[in-house]
């Protein structure tokens, strides 16, 4: 699959994560499609890639909002065609001790990162499976490979990725399109930079000392993960789980 003319959706895709792997899948030659539920967020970073010579186009909608995800595909398809790669990065991250995890934080957390996957993934394969080849692509977290004090939320969330994931890949590789999990961890992120400066975690150089190969990850670096699934190369790759950790954890 050449990125050539061809249109990618990315969720969560203005920050981050999200952004590198927009601004890399627009070098790759992808029309990108950027979804975010902040105002006026996802036209900015559109911008960003186009002054870098990326073609991207930004779109607000909440993917937790089956209505809202519908419309703004219908919009992306009369605006630049239709999809033939669908990233469903978009999350949200609360961290909460579990007994004083409320209904509410649990079903909004599952709401934006579980069903908001479900939302964009059900709602883009239409166009996939009418070219007869496409890929979708989760992105997880190490989460729901290991776990996460106060965090049973939303490794719950990340976990059903990876299950959705398997169940996808069985049911939609005999129509030429690829369902595959990335899962980041120890990721550099603004996020995280705006965690460490509220002292909820230690400095990158810290957190370094556990990683094997001696520093965290980049954005850039999930966003090459997400290139190589994307392509040609990975065609006979579905149904995985590629987890993107400088060897941090093994499983």
């Amino acid at each position: 699959m050449s990125g050539e003319g061809r249109v990618a959706v990315v969720s969560g895709g203005a920050a981050g994560i999200g952004y590198s792997i927009a601004e890399r899948l627009a070098a790759d030659g992808f029309i990108v499609a950027i979804l975010t539920r902040t105002e006026g967020a996802a036209e900015q970073a559109a911008e960003e890639i186009g002054r870098g010579g990326g073609n991207a186009r930004g779109y607000r909608a909440d993917v937790g909002d089956r209505a809202q995800v519908d419309a703004v595909l219908a919009r992306i398809r009369d605006d630049l065609g239709p999809l033939s790669v669908v990233v469903a990065n978009a999350a949200v991250a609360p961290k909460r001790p579990f007994l004083e995890t409320t209904q509410e934080e649990w079903e909004n957390t599952l709401r934006i990162n579980l069903t908001g996957t479900f939302n964009l993934v059900q709602a883009g394969l239409p166009d996939l499976l009418a070219a007869g080849a496409g890929r979708v692509i989760l992105i997880s977290s190490s989460s729901a490979q290991r776990g996460a004090p106060q965090m049973a939320a939303y490794a719950s969330s990340k976990g059903g990725q990876l299950a959705m994931t398997k169940a996808l890949a069985m049911e939609f590789s005999k129509q030429g399109i690829t369902v595959n999990t990335v899962v980041p961890s120890s990721i550099d992120t603004p996020s995280v930079a705006k965690k460490r400066a509220e002292g909820q975690l230690p400095s990158a150089e810290e957190m370094s000392k556990f990683i094997p190969v001696g520093r965290m990850g980049t954005g850039a670096d999930i966003a090459g993960a997400v290139s190589y699934l994307a392509s040609e190369d990975a065609s006979y790759v579905t149904g995985q789980t590629l987890s993107v950790n400088g060897g941090s954890f093994i499983g």
